[in-house]
């Protein structure tokens, strides 16, 4: 079974972190997707990062993080929900440098200048609330937290690490949020500031070397007092694509496109981006989706 996003709040509930080792979905999501590495690093963070802030929810609510730049990569997006689901994508899977160090995988000039929205999605909600901040770093989690600070006024720490082997494959992933609450003494405040700086270091390769990310936690955590709140829910690569979404998308075509795949006795044939869920579609139901697209226009 997969790890749980780890949920802890400080007994004063001034304090509020999660942790998780996602090294299984995102894995997962390289393999689906056959994405290079450069490009898997940033969606794989970007997963993390989704997954630990839907862990701060509720019920039933999701997280979507949608990076666009002006790079190579252009676009990243990651959803995911409190109750442990979680997704991801990229424009560019395929992307490769020419050049690049292999213990130094940037992911910030693939992404370029650009900007980070995040969207919370409420159960029955007809929009989401959404922010949208400029990318201050591109290397995901520091916009993340900018734009906790500046879209919800809420100070954090945030570490997201990939890290991949010799050939590429995603081998450890994970992630830790720490949110203080509006209104903290400074004197807490400092004192993370403090515990933080004392152990920097790459998260990916904490993972990599045995630790867990709550081993690092309880070091950023160090002189608060703080308990666990129950969240059981396994983590899991999960996707809503269904028959009736594709067949919405494949109308997109135009009537002109459907006569075609028609008129040449043509299954439509679809795969999700996302999960790799292939689709087929009848000649019958193009035909229905023509047909109905075509009254359309007449109106």
């Amino acid at each position: 079974m997969n790890p749980s996003v780890r949920r802890f709040v400080s007994n004063d509930f001034t304090v509020r972190a999660s942790c998780v080792d996602a090294t299984s979905v995102v894995l997962h999501m390289q393999n689906l997707q056959s994405m290079q590495p450069i490009p898997t690093i940033a969606v794989g963070r970007s997963m993390v990062g989704a997954l630990l802030m839907a862990s701060h929810l509720k019920d039933g609510q999701e997280v979507g993080i949608l990076v666009k730049g002006n790079g190579p990569i252009m676009t990243v997006f990651a959803q995911a929900n409190y109750n442990g689901g979680v997704r991801g994508y990229t424009s560019a899977p395929q992307y490769e440098p020419f050049e690049y160090e292999q213990n130094n995988l940037s992911i910030k000039e693939a992404i370029g200048n650009g900007f980070i929205t995040v969207a919370r999605h409420q159960p029955f909600q007809a929009q989401p609330y959404q922010g949208t901040v400029e990318l201050v770093s591109g290397e995901i989690g520091d916009d993340l937290a900018y734009y906790l600070q500046q879209s919800q006024q809420i100070r954090s720490i945030l570490s997201l690490g990939v890290y991949l082997d010799a050939f590429g494959k995603v081998r450890a992933a994970g992630g830790i949020l720490i949110e203080v609450m509006p209104g903290v003494e400074d004197e807490i405040v400092k004192k993370l500031e403090d515990n933080f700086s004392k152990n920097k270091k790459d998260l990916s390769q904490v993972i990599k070397e045995g630790l867990t990310p709550e081993d690092l936690l309880k070091k950023y955590m160090e002189g608060l007092n703080y308990t666990d709140i129950p969240h059981q829910f396994p983590i899991s690569y999960s996707c809503p694509c269904d028959k009736a979404r594709v067949l919405n998308a494949v109308s997109i075509l135009g009537v002109d496109e459907l006569d075609d795949m028609i008129s040449k006795n043509e299954k439509a044939k679809v795969q999700c981006q996302m999960c790799g869920q292939p689709y087929e579609i009848e000649i019958q139901e193009l035909t229905e989706i023509r047909n109905k697209l075509f009254k359309n226009s007449l109106h």
